[in-house]
């Protein structure tokens, strides 16, 4: 079969959007489509998380988002009106100590932009009918104002949220339950607000209450409500009363109510069918984590299939998107489910225990700073993926992410970062000798890792030593991560391009290098070396 397109994405949304203009950036011929014939005008997600502002950074495109959003930067936590504890998301450890809240649409807005640069087109009105998977690709019917027509792609990813026809005719289940409770929310401005514009805040009481800030200080606002044809606004300061009787509601605009689930798709993967956001796991939105998840998808798959398309890794490579983000999903659904039996407790012996607990955790410093670490979705270790090897380290083992805080920090202002130095579509071969290093030994081996990357697939070859002139940035630089990454003489760090670690090695570092490769799914011989940094 002779493919129309390399890569068929089902779904505009954010998770779409990303994923469509990085297999675009990396040169795959990849289509969007849609069924809806415009944008949708607004909708609930409103949080982008420290993780996502990360990600939006390395695509060049956080300034915008940074300029149309509000920062918030502490979440705090009431109930029985009394204040049980806040988190303060500048602890996180990432340069965004903070959400941005902006409405789901908006974010949107900025993905299409970015991919109408990569020269991607969103195809609108267009309706996924039927698809069959073949050998090599899927034959897959559309619809567009009223006529159909097929087409063949390599691979078909399903983005199109949780009832996705992608996952439904490619025959994956969607395991889980609906959550009873149903949710609303609406937007407005609060007369009389005394508190910050910088923070949420959430009430745990009978009715509860989520406020999440919005640009020119709005407010989303989410509730649990009293009826089914119950007065949302005054369900809301049935709440917001017991703690500031002098506030009101202003400029009210799309009161709505839905309903939510707590769901996980068996599979991500299914053959050249793949999933990913709302396609492949809903949760609560208490936590905000539903749209960030998703780009975390998207990210992760990205460079993974575009390697594959192109034919520099073998589509076993594949399989270790499930495995890494599959686990990530149960971890979100699970949390949002403990939340959602948090919010929704009546009975009163049980809400009083349930505040002492919340209490005691935001009281303890260790406890406080993993529930800051979760909510900017910087937990995530993938040191159990199949595709990161390499030697254990307290500091920076593989599967982890290169932390925000490994480099110089001055008073000034001025930073020079490791994270900085591996922003590329590719991944970077970072090659630190710390002070016990012998310097001819590390240029041979810098030669020597040259020789074994291969491009595209490693972008660039970085050598940072400590043993050279102190006053350069780049030597400040290696001797900061060598004393912080417990590097002695040599450390060979190989960043992927959604910036975790896949491979760390202190020795034996060219043929780690190549079982690293190998692991890839790199076939022997199909790559050129790759060109000095």
């Amino acid at each position: 079969m002779v493919a129309d397109m390399t890569a068929l994405v089902v779904g505009a949304g954010p998770t779409g959007l990303l994923l469509g203009s990085e297999l675009r950036r990396r040169g795959v011929n990849c289509r969007i489509i849609d069924a809806h014939p415009t944008s949708l005008p607004w909708d609930r997600a409103t949080v982008v998380h420290p993780r996502s502002l990360e990600l939006f950074e390395s695509l060049g495109i956080a300034a915008p988002l940074l300029a149309a959003g509000v920062k918030q930067r502490v979440a705090r936590l009431y109930s029985a009106g009394s204040i049980l504890g806040e988190i303060d998301l500048a602890d996180c450890g990432s340069r965004y100590g903070f959400n941005i809240g902006l409405s789901e649409e908006v974010t949107e807005s900025i993905l299409t932009e970015y991919l109408h640069r990569q020269g991607g087109e969103i195809m609108r009105s267009c309706r996924l009918i039927d698809l069959q998977q073949q050998e090599d690709g899927v034959l897959v019917t559309i619809e567009r104002s009223g006529a159909r027509e097929q087409l063949s792609a390599q691979w078909v990813v399903g983005c199109d949220g949780n009832r996705s026809t992608v996952r439904t005719l490619g025959g994956i289940e969607l395991s889980g339950h609906d959550i009873i409770k149903p949710w609303a929310v609406f937007d407005a401005t609060l007369l009389g607000w005394p508190e910050s514009y910088e923070a949420n805040y959430c009430y745990l009481d009978e009715l509860p209450v989520i406020l999440t800030a919005l640009p020119k200080q709005r407010w989303r606002v989410y509730l649990r409500p009293s009826a089914p044809d119950s007065d949302l606004v005054t369900d809301a300061l049935s709440t917001l009363g017991r703690y500031l009787p002098k506030v009101s509601f202003d400029d009210i605009a799309n009161p709505t109510r839905f309903h939510c689930h707590t769901k996980v798709a068996e599979r991500f993967r299914s053959g050249r069918i793949l999933l990913a956001g709302d396609a492949a796991h809903v949760c609560s939105p208490a936590q905000g984590h539903g749209m960030n998840s998703g780009l975390q998808d998207a990210f992760n798959l990205a460079w993974k299939l575009a390697l594959v398309c192109q034919g520099h890794c073998t589509p076993a490579l594949l399989d270790s998107y499930e495995a890494e983000r599959r686990p990530v999903a149960e971890m979100i659904t699970a949390s949002g489910d403990a939340v959602e039996l948090a919010q929704t407790m009546t009975d009163p012996a049980e809400r009083h225990a349930r505040d002492e607990t919340l209490r005691a955790l935001f009281a303890d410093p260790t406890a406080r700073h993993h529930e800051v670490m979760a909510e900017a979705e910087l937990d995530v270790d993938y040191g159990a993926s199949a595709i990161v090897m390499g030697d254990r380290h307290e500091a920076l083992a593989p599967g982890q992410r290169v932390p925000d805080t490994v480099g110089v920090h001055r008073g000034d202002g001025e930073a020079c970062l490791l994270h900085e130095l591996a922003n590329h579509a590719g991944h970077t071969a970072l090659l630190i000798g710390g002070l016990a290093a012998d310097s001819e030994a590390l240029a041979r081996l810098a030669e020597a890792i040259r020789a074994r990357s291969h491009a595209p697939l490693i972008d660039a070859v970085v050598v940072l030593t400590a043993r050279s002139d102190g006053q350069s940035p780049h030597t400040r630089l290696a001797i900061a991560a060598a004393e912080q990454l417990g590097v002695g003489e040599i450390t060979l760090l190989v960043v992927r391009p959604d910036g975790y670690v896949g491979l760390r090695t202190d020795r034996d570092h060219t043929e780690a290098l190549s079982a690293y490769l190998a692991l890839l799914g790199v076939p022997p011989g199909s790559m050129t070396p790759c060109a000095p940094d």
